[in-house]
């Protein structure tokens, strides 16, 4: 490939079909790929339903074409630039006689092509189309940007915090300028899954999951005893241990709110709960207790934790999650690249701070989200990240076996 390196698989093989002359194999790999076209943001806010082609001139064709690109050679998202997301099949039933005589794919770099438009062509397309078995990069895959994406230091260490969530949805773990499925899309994912619709919105998710103050509190306080009792005795903790001390430390708590006390301001008044309302916190604390080592037994099982180890904290859910809101908020252009590459150091950061290794990280972010979505039906919400996580543990290229945790 001479002195080129492909920005990601998808580039690499296109190229080589190109290079080979092995036409119907490039139609086979532009077919599975997803094809951005270039909008005009203001466009797009004011037809959301509609996808204007703007053909341009390209002299080594000398005609007019339309333009497409693969997602590794997608430039950083800017303000007024936004893209939208087609498969070769759209641009098929989209084009007609009248339009262009080529479809440019990737102009300017070497896996280029300038496909003719006839009708007869088109059904070509439509055929490699049919015949694939997938479309975008496959999920719970490991993909990164060998060109364009950081590989090692601090960016690329908060984005492997929040890999999971990347591997999982077959994306590239690395792609800070991210454009994800579109512009139009990412909104709308996040509006349906976060009720963001702003850049007020949006900061303050971005801040509060680096906060972890979206992860419950019951969760952590309850796995803090126990990370406290191992400190303690310098050993594994029972469970039964950890149940007593759990519940000791809240009838405690409630002790202490019932006593008023004086501050630099004066005396507290005090806010004795009920007898039931404590006796309710501690029944579901111990509920808890029996969940999350229901999980970790399965997680032993299934290679997520190593035998004797435990869930040290699921800050990691609110972590990981806050390293994607920062690049789903660009895609969403709710923020600039600078702010997503913040958030993402310091997601990083907190990751460092509150986690051992990548293992421990894991666990974290699976148990998490597990507590939050799956209810010990141990279903997609939990065998999702089983195979994400054995693919990050596993692939020569995850960030996990290249950068180091320490």
């Amino acid at each position: 490939m001479g002195n080129w390196i492909a920005p990601s698989a998808i580039e690499r093989e296109l190229y080589e079909a190109k290079q080979g002359n092995d036409w119907p194999a490039y139609f086979d790999a532009l077919a599975r790929a997803w094809l951005f076209v270039p909008q005009g943001r203001a466009y797009q806010d004011a037809n959301p339903t509609s996808v204007f082609l703007q053909p341009v001139w390209f002299p080594q064709a000398r005609a007019h074409a339309y333009v497409a690109y693969t997602e590794g050679v997608l430039p950083v998202p800017t303000a007024d630039q936004v893209f939208s997301k087609h498969s070769l099949n759209w641009f098929a039933h989209r084009i007609d006689p009248s339009d262009p005589p080529y479809l440019a794919i990737n102009p300017g770099t070497p896996c280029e092509a300038f496909l003719p438009t006839t009708p007869a062509d088109r059904e070509v397309w439509k055929f490699h189309w049919n015949r694939a078995t997938e479309y975008g990069l496959p999920q719970d895959t490991v993909h990164a940007l060998h060109v364009g994406g950081p590989l090692h230091g601090p960016v690329a260490f908060g984005l492997a915090c929040g890999a999971h969530l990347s591997v999982r949805n077959g994306l590239f773990w690395n792609a800070l300028g991210y454009h994800g499925e579109g512009y139009l899309k990412e909104r709308e994912k996040l509006r349906e899954w976060w009720g963001v619709t702003t850049r007020e919105q949006w900061l303050e998710s971005t801040e509060r999951l680096l906060a972890a103050d979206m992860v419950s509190s019951v969760w952590e306080f309850t796995l803090r005893v126990r990370v406290a009792l191992a400190k303690e005795f310098a050993g594994p903790v029972d469970i039964e241990h950890w149940r007593h001390a759990t519940e000791a430390t809240l009838r405690a708590n409630a002790e202490r709110a019932a006593e008023p006390r004086i501050t630099p301001d004066g005396v507290t008044v005090a806010r004795p709960r009920s007898t039931a309302e404590i006796e309710g916190e501690i029944a579901g604390v111990q509920r808890v207790i029996g969940r999350i080592a229901r999980y970790e037994q399965r997680f032993r099982a299934d290679g997520i934790l190593g035998e004797g180890k435990y869930v040290r904290s699921v800050e990691a859910w609110d972590y990981g999650r806050a390293s994607q809101m920062a690049r789903w908020g660009l895609g969403a252009r709710f923020g600039t690249i600078e702010e997503t590459e913040d958030a993402v150091v310091r997601a990083g950061r907190m990751c460092r701070l509150a986690y051992r290794s990548w293992e421990d990280l894991s666990a974290g972010f699976i148990l998490g989200r597990c507590l939050q979505f799956d209810e010990e039906e141990y279903g997609h919400w939990y065998t999702d990240m089983v195979a994400t996580h054995q693919a990050l543990a596993s692939d020569p290229g995850s960030p996990w076996l290249n950068i180091s945790w320490s």
